[in-house]
């Protein structure tokens, strides 16, 4: 649905844009997912990727190409490294430490996985999500988290940076 969702909202941005990479919108989604079999939060975020590029670029000093990186394992440590920087989540209280999984590039966006263990249920989750705030005034971060097959969203408009969702 989320991805049927930006993939929609990143037509109509283009459209409106003349075709167009540059867009008015900044939005960024995040997908958490709790797997109370596995014991796991699993973590995505999804971001225009002419955006996440020139939140890099800034934050790294340097040009930065998502798209066809010269060097995939260090670019996937370059966005995990920012991604966790900006993005911060504690269950029931507790920090949930994430390790990145891996990234992939879809269409006009980029795609970075995240997963936590150690994690058997949650009745609260708090989120911290800065993504992008630093490069995009405008920039929306809508954030959707599943727990036991209730999903439940929030959004957050810079430079409001906490939401908490209970379950």
């Amino acid at each position: 649905m989320a991805a049927s969702l930006f993939k929609w909202f990143f037509a109509g941005i283009c459209l409106l844009s003349g075709g167009r990479a540059a867009h008015p919108f900044y939005v960024s989604v995040t997908e958490i997912d709790h797997k109370a079999k596995d014991k796991t939060l699993e973590v995505s975020c999804k971001l225009f990727t002419n955006d996440f590029e020139a939140a890099l670029e800034k934050w790294a000093h340097g040009k930065v190409d998502l798209t066809h990186p010269k060097d995939r394992p260090a670019m996937d440590k370059m966005i995990g490294d920012y991604v966790l920087a900006h993005l911060r989540i504690r269950v029931d209280g507790h920090a949930v430490p994430l390790h990145m999984i891996g990234s992939e590039q879809e269409a006009e966006a980029t795609w970075s996985y995240f997963e936590a263990d150690g994690i058997p249920s949650v009745k609260r989750i708090d989120l911290s999500n800065s993504l992008l705030y630093d490069t995009f005034d405008q920039q929306i971060n809508i954030m959707h988290v599943t727990v036991a097959g209730t999903r439940k969203s929030t959004r957050l408009n810079r430079p409001d940076t906490e939401a908490y969702l209970e379950f």
